[in-house]
């Protein structure tokens, strides 16, 4: 599957064993998380002068491709550089097997690099080629943790598969069929192996706390582990948009409305700043936080306003049909109404509901609004 990743698993077995190479890779992968692209670019050039038949300089250069996808993710423009630069890992990781087939450092880059192509895959849909990465993938992880069972940054990609290799046949159905290909997956040993890697990895931490946010907020239910989480990483990285707005989901799952609404509200700031990540989409997200933020305060005017303005974004970002941002921001426009006694306005807004895709229940919210009309307590 695409989840095979092995970001940053450099770790001892996977280290240049040169201090100025490590040096390099170790400041650039803070500047990645923190989007300074550039420097990250430098610092990871660097160390393929340094050491050029190394897969780490090159592995690095591509991980700054991909946190360039992260943050613009329905922007494919990226893809087939990104897919080009894993297949020159994959080929500095064949030439070292070459010369030794245990070479450790070449398996965990070319699991690594797979992981990447098979999790990009994943994302754009396409399962067929996400699951053959993934079991491409697969023996090159179990045979590199053989040889080294106690390196804390493989965990990070043997916990996301025995994860998500439950998770994910569940989420998507269409995947079922492909895993009689795979090793059964365990959810529980999953997240305990992320939890170890994110607390004991060397280089692998980072992105493990990263992938504990996202099982927790969005498969688990446990969101406020995962705010304790967001909050960490926003800490030391405060210009990466995908930890800000964690803070902010998790805040809205647990109900913290007024927190919620101040994390957005810094999020548009940095929308009308135009900082690297915080883009159209972002803007969108913000803005539907915000009208919720503003809804639970009873203050509706100032909550259609965001409302509107979330709608008119997906009109120009929905290429395809209406986003979960769409929908519910017209279900909210027309409980607001209901709320003002503008029954006719609410109807209007429920049957537009009742034309978009049904996203979490929307459809039954609105017909039973049809029937009786939204009344706050």
């Amino acid at each position: 599957m695409g989840m095979l990743l092995i970001a940053h698993s450099v770790g001892r077995a996977q280290s240049t064993g040169d201090p100025a190479a490590e040096a390099h890779v170790r400041q650039g992968i803070d500047f990645v998380y923190d989007l300074s692209f550039d420097s990250a670019r430098a610092h990871f050039k660097a160390v393929t002068k340094l050491q050029p038949d190394h897969p780490a300089g090159y592995f690095f250069l591509a991980m700054v491709e991909w946190w360039n996808i992260i943050i613009e993710i329905d922007n494919t423009s990226r893809d087939d550089k990104f897919l080009s630069m894993l297949d020159r890992v994959i080929d500095v990781c064949d030439k070292r097997l070459d010369d030794d087939e245990n070479d450790v450092t070449a398996m965990f880059f070319k699991g690594g690099a797979l992981g990447f192509k098979g999790r990009l895959h994943g994302n754009r849909g396409d399962w067929l080629k996400a699951a053959n990465a993934g079991r491409e993938a697969m023996p090159i992880v179990q045979d590199a943790y053989k040889l080294a069972p106690g390196n804390n940054d493989i965990l990070l990609g043997i916990g996301i598969y025995n994860y998500y290799a439950e998770v994910v046949p569940d989420q998507y159905p269409v995947v079922k069929p492909l895993m009689v290909f795979f090793p059964k997956g365990d959810k529980k040993k999953g997240i305990e192996q992320l939890q170890r890697a994110s607390d004991k990895a060397a280089y692998a931490n980072i992105e493990a706390t990263y992938f504990l946010i996202q099982v927790l907020q969005n498969y688990e239910a446990r969101s406020a582990e995962a705010l304790a989480l967001a909050q960490r990483l926003h800490k030391r990285f405060p210009n990466n948009v995908v930890f800000h707005k964690y803070i902010g989901r998790c805040l809205s799952s647990l109900g913290r409305s007024n927190e919620m609404g101040a994390v957005f509200s810094e999020v548009l700031t940095g929308v009308e700043h135009h900082k690297r990540g915080y883009d159209v989409n972002t803007e969108r997200e913000a803005r539907y936080y915000l009208g919720m933020a503003e809804f639970d305060g009873r203050n509706d005017e100032t909550s259609l306003q965001h409302f509107y303005r979330c709608d008119e974004l997906s009109r120009t970002l929905d290429k395809e049909s209406p986003s979960g941002f769409m929908v519910m921001a017209n279900l909210r426009v027309g409980m607001i109404y209901d709320a003002q006694s503008k029954r006719e306005l609410a109807r209007a807004q429920y049957n537009k509901v009742l034309d978009m895709n049904d996203y979490r229940g929307a459809h039954d919210i609105a017909k039973g609004y049809m029937k009786t009309p939204f009344a706050r307590p």
